[in-house]
Parts: C-alpha cells; sequence; structure tokens
C-alpha cells in the first residue's frame, strides 16, 4: 500500500474516545428531554401540538449524529489547507440574511435565513467553528511572531472586525459577536500571545465600556441593552419590563430545592418564563430535577471540557491543538455565561446552553464539530 494511503487508512480505523462519546451522548439525550419538558405548554399555546419543537430537536439530533460520524472519518489537517477560504466563507454566510426572501427578522434581530425542508437556520453557528479553524490555522502558521504587540496581537484581532461588524451593525448578534472574541483570546494566549498584552489592552477597554456604560445609565438611555444591564442590578424595579425574565428565572430555581418538582412539574414553563426552551432552559432543569440534576448536568460539562483540555494537549501538532481548544471553550464559555445569566449572576445576554437550549442549527454544528475535531487527536501518534 503506498505510504499516504496507509497513512490515511490508519487514521481511518483509529478508536475514538469513547469517555468524550458517551457523555456527548447523554447530553444529547437530556437536552432533548428538556426541550420536550420546558417547551410543550409554549408549543401547544403556539401551534396547537405539544411536540412542534421537540420533535424538530430530536430530528436534528438524529442528523447531526450521522454528520458527526460521516466528519470524523475526514482528516482534521485536510481543514488547514482551506483556512483562508473558509474565514472567507464564514464572513460572507452572515450577509445571507439581508437577501430577500432568505433572511428572517425577529425581536428586532436579523439573525437567520430560511432554508426549504429544514427550516430556519442561523449563519453565526457556522462562523463561529469557521473562525475557530481559521485561527487554528492562522496562529499555527504564525508562531513565530505571537510575542510581538503588532504582529502576534493587533494583527489577529484585525481579522475579528469584519465578522464582530456585521453580526453587530447588521445582525444585531452581540451575544455571538462576545463569544467569538472571547475564544479567539484563549486560541491566542494558548498559542503563545504574550498574557500582558491582554492585561494592558484589556484594562484600558474595561475602563472605557465601564465609563460609557455609566454615562449612559446616568443619562437615562432607552437602550434595550442598557435596560437589560439596569434590570440585572435590580430586576424587581421593573418587574412586568425587563426584569420579568429574570425575576421568574429566580422564582423557577428557588422552587426547584434540592431534588426538585419532578420532570415535567415545572409551574415557570407555563407562559411565565418567555420561550423557556431557548436560553432559560435552565431555570427549567433547576426547577423540575433540582439542585442534584443541575449538579448532575454542571458535572458532564465539566467532564466534557477535561476531555477536550487532554485531547488538545494531546494532539500531534499545534493547529490540532489549538481546533479542539476552540472547540471546547466554545462550549465551556457558553456553558458558564447562560447559567451565569440564568442565576443573574451577569446581564442577560442571549447565550444558549448547550445540547440544550432549542435551535437545530446550533445542534447540528456542535454535534459535527465534537467528533470532527476531537476524536483521534487524543491516540494520534
Amino acid at each position: 500500500m503506498p505510504k499516504k494511503a496507509k497513512k490515511f487508512s490508519n487514521f481511518l480505523n483509529k478508536p475514538f474516545d469513547y469517555v468524550l462519546c458517551i457523555v456527548v451522548f447523554i447530553l444529547l439525550a437530556l437536552g432533548v428531554v428538556m426541550v420536550l419538558s420546558a417547551s410543550a405548554p409554549s408549543a401547544l399555546a403556539e401551534t396547537g401540538k405539544t411536540y412542534t419543537y421537540a420533535s424538530r430537536q430530536l430530528l436534528f439530533s438524529v442528523i447531526g449524529i450521522f454528520a458527526m460520524f460521516f466528519l470524523s472519518k475526514i482528516d482534521y489537517r485536510f481543514y488547514k489547507k482551506y483556512y483562508w477560504g473558509i474565514y472567507i466563507l464564514s464572513c460572507v454566510i452572515l450577509l445571507f440574511v439581508l437577501i430577500p426572501g432568505l433572511g428572517i427578522s425577529a425581536n428586532g434581530a436579523r439573525r437567520w435565513v430560511y432554508i426549504p425542508l429544514l427550516g430556519q437556520f442561523q449563519p453565526s453557528e457556522f462562523t463561529k467553528i469557521g473562525l475557530i479553524i481559521f485561527f487554528a490555522g492562522y496562529l499555527s502558521d504564525h508562531k513565530d511572531e505571537l510575542k510581538d504587540f503588532w504582529k502576534g496581537f493587533v494583527k489577529p484581532f484585525c481579522f475579528l472586525i469584519p465578522p464582530i461588524g456585521i453580526l453587530y451593525l447588521v445582525q444585531n448578534h452581540l451575544s455571538a459577536s462576545l463569544i467569538i472574541g472571547m475564544i479567539t483570546c484563549v486560541m491566542m494566549v494558548m498559542a503563545g500571545t504574550r498574557m500582558l498584552h491582554f492585561i494592558a489592552v484589556g484594562g484600558v477597554a474595561a475602563g472605557a465600556l465601564g465609563s460609557y456604560l455609566v454615562y449612559k445609565i446616568s443619562s437615562g438611555s432607552d437602550s434595550f441593552r442598557i435596560g437589560r444591564i439596569i434590570s440585572f442590578l435590580d430586576p424587581w424595579q421593573d418587574q412586568l419590563g425587563d426584569g420579568w425574565q429574570v425575576i421568574q428565572s429566580l422564582y423557577a430555581i428557588g422552587s426547584g430545592g434540592f431534588f426538585g418538582v419532578g420532570l415535567g412539574e415545572s409551574k415557570q414553563k407555563y407562559l411565565y418564563i418567555s420561550e423557556p426552551q431557548n436560553d432559560f432552559i435552565f431555570a427549567i432543569i433547576a426547577e423540575e430535577l433540582g439542585f442534584i440534576g443541575c449538579v448532575f448536568i454542571i458535572g458532564l460539562f465539566a467532564i466534557l471540557v477535561w476531555r477536550g483540555i487532554l485531547i488538545a494537549m494531546k494532539a500531534p501538532d499545534t493547529f490540532g491543538s489549538l481546533l479542539a481548544i476552540g472547540i471546547i471553550s466554545l462550549v465551556g464559555l457558553q456553558v458558564i455565561l447562560n447559567i451565569a445569566v440564568v442565576t443573574s449572576s451577569i446581564p442577560n445576554t442571549g447565550i444558549p446552553l448547550p445540547f440544550f437550549s432549542y435551535g437545530g442549527s446550533a445542534l447540528f454544528i456542535l454535534l459535527s464539530s465534537m467528533r470532527n475535531f476531537t476524536e483521534h487527536f487524543k491516540s494520534r501518534k
């Protein structure tokens, strides 16, 4: 057998990470069950069918599993050859929301496109993975420049300007911008960028942002984002407005207690929490499964992150290591920020809970990335 063919064959026959795979399937199964439980009242009220959201989530789960196993047969190094093309595509796809008849607006944002047979799709979910591939390729190719302030710190951030500009100005999607920016920072630090650069620039940026927010709040700005910050500081001052969602979330968490009220027995999902199957599904989990259930689910996410870190450490090259770090950072950061929002630890950012929040495109992309970027790194030489 030729050398290249034998090498590729060995790649296909490598055993996959059973721990990672089992944890993903447990999270996926729990997610579908909780979407069914959380969405039943609102689905019945909106569509007349109890299983509308759950059936769609299950469909994308099955499609995502097939994609996960299919893409795992592709050598991850294949993506490095085309990381510049993937970057351009990741930016262009965000503009699809502007195409008449394709882009969809909802709640003051234009973040979705409609695909026949599959329904709504969020281009930003593809962009998250695309930018992880791009920065993994770029940082591994320019690792000798990362200690320099301009070439290793400023220049990589310049590549974030087009996608984040489109997300913020065109799609009004601040949460995706935050996640992409944070993942990029993690990858840059792991690649070798000086931490001192982040501390210096981050301190100046935090001071400027703090001053801006103080000015906006004191001037009585009616921006919905300023309203979220004010409601975070004191949600009870506007109980029927900006503070409504977080107050209902805290009621749900508090009523769950140690063991929960039981699966399917939540009261807050009955049109108290708006769209409980989405960003605030963790509140329903806390109410129905209690503290024990929450700790169990957080523990599963912790195992997933731990396996991802081990895989990144044992990756055979810098590109593979940064890919694994990027993917696992995407999951870990979203989990931390989502739970922080639901527990009113930070202002509402609209970030979903991986594997649990309703959303076909996000679930499909996440499942595809799990096996494709992490399965073989652990055991390869």
